[in-house]
């Protein structure tokens, strides 16, 4: 079962100020404003599956940071170039270029509901992406898998390739452990993370994702 760690904020409690009038509006917000959905979870843990079954299910424009970048880069622009260069020389994209792509597909988009998957990835990106987007998410999916589980995964999805063996695999988990879950922590605080169990068949993870979702759409 998806557990919420602390109750969502306002969105999902009654209220006689309805949240169709807030910058924080539901889903359903006839002012339109974006409803931003961080997707966390350590690599394996399904994030692209349930959020391929999100955007079929309820309509939502899904984003990853490290697509937009990818995306950049072909686009031989300037600043493709720069990000290009950063990456070769084994250095972080700031943050606030990435928030700028995101952004900039935010406000290209018709859609109002969007999936921010696998950011932000440390709190530096935490805080670049609420000053330039001036919003907080309204909820953040964490998607909870033990590490016996996301290694397994990953060896079985990257078979074949260079990185798929358990060390390189368990050192990117202390990474996501020592970046991500400080991220994950601040916003627990803030009620505003749902816990969902990994550990299962995909339709059965996605139960949970779907009863939050349809919630949150009453």
């Amino acid at each position: 079962m998806w557990r919420r760690v602390v109750s969502l904020y306002p969105l999902l409690s009654p209220s006689k100020s309805s949240v169709l009038h807030r910058a924080k509006g539901g889903i359903a917000s006839k002012e339109k404003t974006p409803f931003i959905t961080f997707v966390l979870g350590g690599p394996g843990s399904g994030k692209g599956t349930q959020c391929a079954k999100i955007v079929e299910t309820f309509g939502f424009t899904h984003l990853s940071a490290g697509d937009l970048l990818r995306k950049e880069i072909s686009s031989n622009s300037e600043n493709g170039a720069m990000i290009l260069d950063t990456i070769k020389e084994g250095k972080i994209v700031p943050s606030e270029v990435t928030v700028k792509l995101i952004q900039k597909e935010i406000e290209s988009s018709d859609n109002y509901k969007f999936l921010i998957d696998g950011f932000p990835r440390c709190e530096k990106n935490r805080i670049a992406f609420e000053q330039i987007i001036g919003k907080e998410p309204n909820i953040v999916l964490f998607f909870d898998c033990p590490e016996y589980e996301m290694v397994k995964r990953v060896l079985s999805r990257n078979e074949g390739r260079v990185d798929d063996n358990v060390d390189t695999i368990k050192k990117r988990l202390k990474v996501f452990s020592a970046l991500n879950l400080p991220v994950i922590k601040h916003y627990t605080e803030k009620g505003k993370v749902c816990k969902i169990n990994a550990v299962g068949t995909v339709d059965e993870v996605f139960e949970q994702v779907r009863q939050i979702f349809t919630e949150l759409m009453v």
